[in-house]
């Protein structure tokens, strides 16, 4: 879904303002209400740039870990790197694929606004192809973020397993198996096991999570916001292991004052590439939990709630859903800015800002071999 979709939720569904809803739900006639008004060409203006931007974002990114990979011959960064290849091609899959399902519906409301015409309900199948990316897209980059933390985490704290443990066979077969978990629970509904529904303002459509539900659907929306959550909650785990090892490893460092000890810094784990890569999996895994925590927590919250007949439907459960899924569509847009800021060379530009003494440059500028350039950190 940034997510990218990590959340790849169409940004064009974002923006409910423009949408003149006399009725509880927009695709329901009122005999009462008359047509409604046109859309804010605004809003259309600020959905059309969000979703060019989230494109566009993920694209450079790709281009950057590309250059990336073709001049680093470092074989511990490559698992990283496949990881991270497929976690901005799944946002951007997701950005594309679900903003233009987001898109259509949008446009079709708007022909039947303009018309004066009875709204009605998108083709069922229609509907459940939509959701069903919605769920893929949703959960397969929580999943690849996960995934790369545990990467991360072994490469820092194994280090000398790491090159058995985590090759690039065994990465490229998680991927697939992270995908298949992922199209798994999405088809669910297609095979007839639960079902997918449009969701206010009619513009999406993704499991119901509120109403009448049935065992089916709960099981379907707890799944996935538990499998979200597990997700997200291995990946802070990992990170907290990773970053208080690197911190031991630093004052351990620190503490070393011969000259054989300074030699061999470059094969210690703090080193650029760690440090580069553990800044950019800490700071996606702190945009997925901000973006994303909403979404899966209301999930859970509102699919027991209505199970247990303990809530009454509403207005309110609508616009909440709708803003927590704001939320996580912008996952899809700032992953791949955390690729394009958060680079080694801006790293050492801003540690040379604020401790130039201590940025160290390398005159070897070679990728390869012994003579591979090294721009520390510490």
């Amino acid at each position: 879904m940034d997510i990218v979709f990590p959340s790849s939720f169409p940004t064009i569904c974002q923006h409910s303002s423009d949408l003149n809803i006399s009725s509880p739900h927009p695709w329901e006639s009122n005999p009462n209400s008359t047509a409604a008004s046109p859309h804010s060409t605004t809003s259309y203006g600020l959905s059309y740039f969000t979703m060019t931007l989230g494109a566009i974002s993920n694209l450079i990114a790709l281009a950057i870990l590309s250059k990336s990979y073709t001049r680093c011959q470092r074989r511990a960064k490559t698992p990283f790197l496949l990881l991270a290849v497929a976690l901005l091609l799944t946002d951007l899959a997701g950005h594309l694929v679900t903003g233009s399902f987001g898109l259509y519906m949008h446009l079709g409301m708007v022909r039947k606004q303009r018309a004066a015409a009875r709204a009605i309900e998108p083709p069922r199948a229609f509907c459940k192809l939509f959701g069903a990316c919605m769920v893929f897209f949703g959960l397969s980059p929580l999943l690849l973020g996960c995934a790369m933390a545990v990467e991360r985490c072994v490469g820092i704290t194994l280090s000398l397993q790491h090159s058995v443990v985590v090759t690039t066979a065994h990465v490229r077969f998680s991927v697939l198996l992270l995908f298949t978990v992922a199209c798994a629970l999405a088809a669910l509904p297609l095979l007839g096991l639960g079902n997918y529904k449009v969701q206010f303002p009619g513009t999406w459509c993704f499991l119901p999570v509120w109403g009448p539900l049935s065992m089916a659907d709960v099981s379907l929306a707890l799944a996935f916001s538990s499998l979200g959550l597990v997700a997200l909650a291995v990946s802070m785990l990992c990170n907290t292991v990773s970053g208080l090892t690197l911190l031991q490893a630093r004052f351990r460092n620190q503490s070393l004052k011969s000259t054989a000890s300074r030699r061999h810094r470059s094969s210690s784990p703090l080193n650029s590439l760690d440090m580069e890569m553990m800044v950019q999996l800490a700071v996606i895994n702190v945009v997925s939990c901000v973006c994303w925590s909403p979404f899966l927590i209301y999930i859970s919250i509102s699919v027991r709630q209505f199970s247990r007949g303990s809530a009454k439907l509403d207005e309110q459960y609508e616009q909440h859903l709708l803003m927590a899924l704001r939320m996580a569509s912008w996952n899809q847009i700032l992953d791949p800015w955390v690729y394009i800021l958060l680079r080694r060379a801006v790293l050492c530009r801003v540690c040379g800002l604020f401790r130039p003494n201590r940025a160290i440059v390398n005159t070897k500028s070679s990728f390869t071999g012994s003579e591979r350039h090294e721009i520390r950190l510490h």
